[in-house]
């Protein structure tokens, strides 16, 4: 299986823009294990390590695929609940704060307000 990276032939020699088609192709190859990573990488003109990091991405992402949309949504359904949980928490440190100020500032002199923090 030979991919073809997309080039540009000039006299300069520039930096090669690889599609990730082409990188999903390599990634492929190395993954069917028929020919070596070094075969792979000196028939693409690239590194070895290149064609290693591209193999272990794609395996990264293969579980990804098979999740499906019901992972997807139970997951947005916990962080949904999550997000409620803290809003409610906040809610009541607001109220909390604000029964505090009022107990401390009618409270009368500084003395009497720093009595009740120590104790």
């Amino acid at each position: 299986m030979v991919c073809n990276p997309s080039k540009t032939d000039e006299m300069k020699q520039k930096r090669r823009h690889l599609t990730p088609e082409f990188k999903a192709c390599i990634a492929i190859e190395a993954l069917q294990g028929i020919k070596t990573i070094n075969e792979i990488a000196q028939a693409n003109e690239l590194a070895p390590t290149q064609v290693s990091q591209w193999k272990k991405e794609l395996e990264g992402r293969v579980p990804e695929s098979f999740a499906g949309k019901n992972h997807a949504k139970s997951e947005l359904a916990l962080k949904e609940k999550q997000e409620q949980r803290l809003e409610r928490k906040v809610g009541q440190l607001v109220m909390e704060k604000e029964f505090l100020e009022k107990k401390v500032l009618g409270s009368g002199d500084r003395s009497q307000r720093k009595a009740m923090i120590e104790t």
